[in-house]
């Protein structure tokens, strides 16, 4: 049996711009110790070799120590580790993956044709290809064949499968069927995908391993796999974020918003970003946002609140009387049942709130 780690886009040196200067800088530092961190897992597993499909980097001009860091983890697995370049970190004379002394475990494909390494101990051969530019328009899998030679054959590359528009190493399924590789590991989507059989040939994205955005949500990691002696793969998905992106609705109408929103939130956020939306109705004051992230930010590794909530029916019911008040919001209600959109009627709603509070010489939330 063949014990194989496989994960792909850890995407070092992220930017993080979203997050504020110091939270941006401990998420960098954070993400430098992936290496050793994905090393205990692999030595607490007794993997026998570690497949690395592309975007390891978040382009090809990262901080020195960001690679050295990577190169120091992943030579204390002690076992095979192969890394095959994708386009945020193509391989070139200027890459990280050219310009840091690499462990002699750890095997960088550099080349836009699949190269094969035969692992005898294990009966095994892996199979790769490297981005060498930004995008790979023509498929790197196309026409492979593995031999049928009794070995365990498996393949790690960045690819895209079926694409629409094929920028990114355009794999088809015909030729994932046709490959007889026993596991294809893939890079390039990041969110982890069910295991996915063609032929009799295992694929699957583990996607990212940590979330850098609101687009990357909930629980990131690596797959844990094993072959069997008759070359039958088995995946095990382990999540490994430290944080998580999580995206909350909640309905405040006739509640209290703080009292709703505590209802609705796990026991556990301290390590996770939240962006919580609330909706439903409110009266013409809307929601306190500032005094909401006051006492609940520090529950968060990161929050964002937004209100999206409407003005009630009893307000725009005002809109009846002989009065400025009434005259204004007989005016926002013509406004508002003519927007096109969600966009448009928030601001309508805004409008309404900032306007009755003005009439009503009433301080702004």
């Amino acid at each position: 049996m063949i014990r194989f780690l496989h994960a792909a886009d850890f995407h070092l040196d992220s930017a993080f711009h979203a997050l504020s200067p110091q939270r941006a800088a401990e998420r960098r530092r954070e993400s430098r110790e992936l290496g050793a961190r994905l090393a205990e897992e692999a030595l607490r597993r007794d993997a026998d070799l570690v497949l690395l499909s592309g975007d390891l980097f978040d382009g090809t001009d990262s901080f020195r120590e960001t690679p050295e860091e990577l190169a120091r983890g992943l030579g204390r697995m002690g076992v095979p580790v192969f890394i095959a370049p994708g386009n945020h970190d193509f391989y070139s004379p200027d890459s990280p993956y050219a310009t840091v002394a690499w462990p002699e475990n750890v095997y960088v494909f550099q080349s836009s044709h699949v190269e094969s390494i035969d692992l005898p101990d294990l009966n095994c051969t892996v199979h790769g290809a490297a981005f060498t530019a930004p995008e790979q328009t023509t498929g790197l899998l196309t026409g492979f064949a593995a031999p049928a030679d009794g070995r365990v054959h498996l393949m790690t590359l960045h690819a895209d499968v079926e694409p629409s528009v094929p920028r990114y190493n355009p794999v088809t399924k015909t030729e994932i069927a046709a490959s007889g590789l026993a596991y294809l590991a893939l890079g390039h989507v990041h969110a982890a995908s069910e295991p996915q059989k063609c032929g009799k040939t295992l694929w699957a994205y583990p996607g990212c391993t940590e979330g850098r955005g609101f687009d990357e949500l909930g629980d990131k990691g690596f797959y844990f796999g094993t072959v069997s002696d008759e070359s039958a793969v088995t995946l095990e998905f382990v999540p490994f974020a430290r944080h998580r992106y999580e995206i909350l609705t909640v309905d405040v109408t006739d509640q209290d918003p703080r009292e709703a929103l505590e209802a609705a939130l796990p026991k556990w956020t301290t390590d996770d970003l939240y962006r919580i939306l609330l909706t439903g109705e409110t009266d013409e004051r809307g929601v306190d946002l500032t005094a909401l992230e006051t006492v609940l930010s520090g529950r968060f590794y990161a929050l964002e609140l937004r209100d999206g909530t409407r003005v009630r029916q009893d307000v725009w019911a005002r809109a009846e009387e002989d009065s400025l008040r009434g005259e204004f919001l007989r005016r926002l209600r013509r406004q508002y049942d003519a927007a096109k959109d969600d966009g448009e009627r928030e601001n309508v709603t805004r409008a309404v709130r900032f306007g009755l509070a003005a009439l009503d010489h009433r301080d702004i939330l």
